[in-house]
């Protein structure tokens, strides 16, 4: 009898750790196999006009060069703004360090109407920098005009992507023997000599892994070029949209979307070696900051810290401070209207309904990501490392795949029978699910491989059930990882855009969609109203980021 029952037990357990592919494969791969069957045979039959279009077009190869050419102008530029300061981190020991190195972090967390909503509220054209500039030099018209300009979509980018750039450059930059460097200068080797013949080699691995990573994340921008860059700058994202939102071209967007997928997967793929040699890289010694000794060095890291201050803080701050901004000064006008239809449209969902949808959306999310990236982490935790490293990476594509590509192939999948759930609001949770998930499994892996086999084995001699040792062991130790992979998963479905702006239904909006509407509308009580939308969106996300770093432990996750 008690054979039988842990017979049962154990075909149970398989069943519960197949849940979570069962999961990719029917809200995953089947609508990316829908987008390859649409892109490849619309109408049944094979046709490959749409790739013979992105290939002879202009406008598709024009599209194409700027998505590109502008993923590595971000790039570079992201890298020469973060690698001096990479330098003061590592080096250096100075006051609210680790401090400012958390918090450096949180721009990546903040959705990207959020974003958008922040840098035009400090030198958009009603922006405080603006205005402050007219009142003080007498001008009619805002001096400075970055709207709708290549120059603002690097400057954003820059905000999104330079913490990213900084973790992982001053990481492995502090791991480095500083050994090297002191024989490099024994030897003669000191100043522009020094950084090009042993620093930029000794970090070239960082370099590439850091550059590989901000490079995807601005080669598939969306949010940013669609509020902030106008009908003549268009990624490949922000044209798959248009050609399902506006053109009902869906062949085309179709084959848009194949395209993405392809090259995203080449970059994750190259990403993966890099991360490889990133970690077999460092040496066993570590680096000891040290205070600034000279003034030279002072200057150095003052400047560095003022322009991060600068560049990271200053659209947050000016967010917050024009969300209370009215035409008869400072008041919470904006934030009571919330709830209000001010125009008296049928079709109007007031803002504060929409919080409430983002609330229940991000809640669900946050469930069945817990629930279905803790089962993925247990059944990867007791793989085999190498045999793992396949099925791992299964779990970290909807990361790197495109959000807007993942709505569209919701469109096309989920229009039909048997899945006939295109108008269903629930598919906006799921969707937010795939994407919270990888960030739920690279959490609560490293805590579950920290734990000793022993303690495991010690209590089943001891004739504690599998049941038991989970509650009794296994839960008190991974609960921390759990409470913060829960915590990514709330913030991450709290400002999904690309993918909710596909499935949204026009009833039942979410924040980021709402922001995006009345940022897209005149008037000032819309500007106003999506200004405290945003300020409300980012005091979630700060909350959220400081719950993570306040339970995040050494060992609490890759993320």
């Amino acid at each position: 009898m008690d054979r039988n029952r842990f017979a049962l037990g154990q075909w149970l357990w398989r069943g519960l750790l197949i849940s979570p592919l069962l999961f990719l494969l029917l809200f995953f791969f089947y609508p990316l196999a829908s987008i390859l069957s649409y892109s490849l045979f619309p109408e049944g039959q094979p046709d490959l006009s749409g790739f013979a279009r992105l290939v002879t077009s202009d406008y598709y190869l024009n599209t194409f060069g700027f998505t590109l050419g502008q993923a590595l102008l971000s790039t570079g530029l992201t890298l020469l703004l973060a690698l001096p300061s990479a330098y003061v981190f590592a080096r250096f020991q100075f006051p609210a360090k680790s401090l400012l190195l958390s918090l450096s972090t949180l721009p990546f967390v903040l959705p990207t109407v959020v974003v958008a909503a922040a840098f035009l509220a400090l030198i958009g054209p009603r922006g405080l920098v603006n205005v402050g500039l007219m009142s003080l030099l007498g001008l009619d018209a805002p001096p400075i005009r970055l709207e709708r300009t290549l120059t603002l979509i690097l400057i954003v980018h820059v905000f999104y992507n330079y913490p990213v750039a900084l973790r992982i450059i001053a990481s492995y930059w502090t791991n480095l023997n500083p050994r090297l460097e002191q024989a490099a200068q024994v030897l003669g080797a000191n100043g522009w000599r020094l950084w090009w013949a042993v620093r930029l080699p000794l970090l070239r691995p960082a370099i590439m892994a850091a550059g590989l990573l901000v490079f995807t994340f601005t080669f598939t921008s969306f949010g940013v070029v669609l509020l902030l860059g106008g009908p003549q700058f268009a990624t490949i994202e922000v044209e798959i949209y248009r050609q399902t939102a506006n053109l009902f071209n869906l062949p085309m967007a179709a084959a848009l979307s194949l395209v993405q997928i392809g090259f995203m997967l080449a970059l994750m793929l190259a990403y993966a070696r890099l991360q490889r040699r990133l970690t077999g890289d460092l040496a066993s010694a570590v680096l000891v900051a040290r205070p600034p000794a000279t003034r030279q060095q002072w200057l150095l890291v003052a400047v560095n810290l003022l322009l991060m201050i600068a560049l990271l803080f200053a659209p947050l701050l000016a967010l917050l401070v024009m969300s209370f901004q009215t035409a008869d000064g400072l008041s919470l006008q904006y934030y009571a209207q919330l709830s209000t239809n001010a125009r008296g449209s049928v079709l109007f969902v007031p803002p504060l309904q929409a919080i409430g949808n983002s609330l229940v959306f991000a809640l669900l999310a946050m469930v069945l990501a817990v629930a279905f990236g803790t089962i993925a982490a247990y059944g990867l935790a007791n793989r085999r490392r190498g045999s793992a490293a396949g099925v791992d990476v299964l779990f970290m594509l909807p990361l790197v795949t495109s959000a807007v590509t993942l709505g569209f192939g919701y469109i096309i999948a989920f229009d039909e029978p048997p899945f006939n759930w295109r108008t269903s609001a629930w598919l906006i949770p799921l969707s937010h699910t795939l994407v919270a998930m990888p960030f739920v499994v690279r959490t609560v892996l490293p805590a579950l491989r920290s734990i000793p086999p022993s303690l495991q084995e010690s209590a089943q001699v001891l004739g504690a059930s599998r049941s038991q040792v989970w509650r009794l062991i296994e839960l008190p130790l991974i609960s921390r990882s759990l409470i913060v992979g829960a915590t990514f998963a709330f913030t991450v479905s709290m400002g999904e855009f690309g993918a909710s702006l596909f499935i949204a239904r026009p009833d039942t909006p979410t924040i980021p969609v709402v922001i995006f509407r009345l940022l897209g509308q005149p008037g000032a009580l819309n500007y106003g109203q999506a200004l405290a939308m945003s300020a409300l969106l980012m005091l979630v996300c700060a909350l959220s980021f400081v719950l993570i770093e306040r339970l995040r432990t050494l060992r609490g996750g890759e993320f």
